[in-house]
């Protein structure tokens, strides 16, 4: 059967397009131009778009994403609105869709050009159930004082300014976007949107769309996968897509066949056993985030910090391993927190542990046609976490470097020690001298300043346009200072 995606309401065929072609490409070749290019990247957001997923709390959520990065075949059987549909969603006759409406009375657009990102991402929040908050009060948008949000990423309306961290302007300037994002209400019963949520979200689809010599492929069980994959060695696994994405847009690569993984139901299921925690490799980071909800605090503590939620929309624990990147984000939370994974083929499966899995420079014990099924997360958890990330920016950056502790203190002393770092070697890696350091001493000033030292002298930094050796080396020293300043009076108490 002929692939095909439902674009604000309309069933749209997917040919002639190209296996790699993105989402962005495939809406603008068909007259949806609202739906920009910014940097291709997924770093800008001005391509934001929304895609009924799978939802949480209700039956569907309407989820943003970036579609410079998504292949157009991975929407197959799947619905799609951009910002042209959310103005025919609009409700009473009204020409815009009510975040358009209140971005366009705040001032929230000036040159236009990332206006429809914003918006969509803002809508997606807007349908986000459970932000209910105080619609009907006074926000004091545009006012000095602003609102009485608990803190100034959260509106008195519910609104959470980290769903539009992905999405950037060069000239209007956030405070009137932030305005209308405060200023947005609730949806209305009659909205069809809103409505839509309460209906199941569209099937995953089976998928061979083939065009000239490159495949787009989608299986229905991993079974069938791991059978595609021993027959293909050379086959793209891709789940969010939002490393492949760059790829295929910055270098141009192609695959002469994309397998995609992220709609498997042997991938998507998060398990909470008295042992371990199991969370599926295709889950997005969005979705574990928000079904865990906080019941792994070290998880918690990453998920704001790694990208954005545009990309954690899409991104996966399966994908940010797979590609073996020293730098990835969750590597080191994940070593910290003594998880192993589940590695599927079709000879069987086997566990391993993090702490083994990586080989060398993006390299693993991952054999040709494996796939990581899931990530296991050990029980109990140890009370002391934290997870430090050093970049350029707060939010939405590459991490020059990456640390994440997780400690048992009891009665003043350290009876256990792990550490997970990113960006001081070819491969994220334990702090293993730091760990047997810390063990069975007494958490003190002198025993921080005596192991920081020794942090210090973990893994093998280099220099480059990040950061220097020696900047990266104080920053591991420096964590865990930071560590026992904030925990003292905690483990005290």
């Amino acid at each position: 059967m002929t692939a095909r995606i439902t674009v604000n309401g309309q069933d749209t065929p997917l040919a002639p397009a190209a296996p790699h072609t993105t989402v962005l490409d495939f809406l603008r070749e068909r007259g949806l131009t609202g739906t920009k290019e910014g940097c291709a990247e997924g770093e800008c957001g001005a391509c934001s778009v929304l895609v009924a997923r799978p939802g949480v709390d209700k039956p569907t959520d309407w989820v943003a994403v970036n579609a410079c990065l998504v292949p157009a075949a991975a929407l197959d059987g799947q619905e799609v609105v951009t910002s042209e549909g959310l103005a025919t969603a609009a409700q009473d006759g009204a020409a815009l869709h009510p975040v358009q409406e209140e971005m366009a009375v705040r001032g929230g657009s000036q040159c236009g050009y990332c206006t429809p990102g914003f918006v969509c991402s803002m809508a997606a929040e807007y349908y986000r159930p459970g932000r209910c908050a105080h619609a009907d009060t006074d926000t004091g948008a545009g006012t000095d004082t602003g609102a009485d949000a608990a803190d100034a990423e959260h509106g008195p309306n519910g609104f959470d300014l980290h769903a539009l961290s992905g999405n950037l302007c060069r000239c209007t300037g956030y405070r009137p976007i932030r305005d209308a994002a405060f200023a947005v209400g609730t949806p209305d019963d009659a909205d069809p949107l809103a409505q839509r949520r309460e209906q199941a979200p569209p099937a995953p689809v089976a998928t061979r769309y083939t065009q000239g010599d490159a495949e787009f492929v989608r299986k229905d069980t991993l079974a069938e996968t791991l059978d595609v994959l021993r027959e293909r060695p050379d086959a793209v696994v891709v789940a969010g897509s939002t490393d492949w994405g760059v790829e295929v847009n910055i270098r141009s690569r192609r695959a002469s066949c994309a397998v995609a993984v992220d709609r498997l139901p042997e991938l998507r299921e998060l398990r909470v056993e008295s042992k371990h925690i199991e969370i599926g490799a295709a889950l997005t980071l969005t979705e574990i985030e928000r079904r865990l909800d906080g019941q792994v605090p070290l998880l918690a503590e990453l998920f704001p910090q790694f990208a954005s939620r545009l990309i954690r929309n899409g991104a996966t624990l399966g994908g940010n391993l797979g590609t073996g990147s020293p730098i990835g984000d969750s590597p080191p939370v994940l070593l910290a927190l003594e998880a192993s994974l589940l590695l599927a083929g079709a000879d069987g499966e086997r566990e391993v542990p993090l702490a083994d899995y990586f080989t060398g420079y993006r390299q693993s014990v991952r054999r040709p046609g494996e796939l990581i099924r899931a990530v296991r997360v050990p029980l109990p958890l140890s009370p002391v976490t934290a997870f430090h990330k050093i970049a350029k920016r707060r939010f939405d950056d590459i991490s020059s470097v990456a640390v994440a502790f997780a400690l048992d203190v009891q009665d003043g002393v350290v009876r256990k020690a792990r550490i997970g770092l990113g960006g001081v070697a070819a491969t994220p890696i334990r702090a293993l001298a730091a760990e047997a350091a810390l063990e069975g001493e007494p958490w003190t000033a002198q025993t921080a300043q005596a192991v920081a030292a020794v942090l210090r002298a973990e893994g093998t930094p280099m220099n480059d346009h990040r950061a220097s050796a020696e900047y990266r080396s104080a920053m591991l020293g420096q964590s865990l200072l930071k560590l026992y300043a904030r925990t003292t009076e905690a483990v005290s108490s």
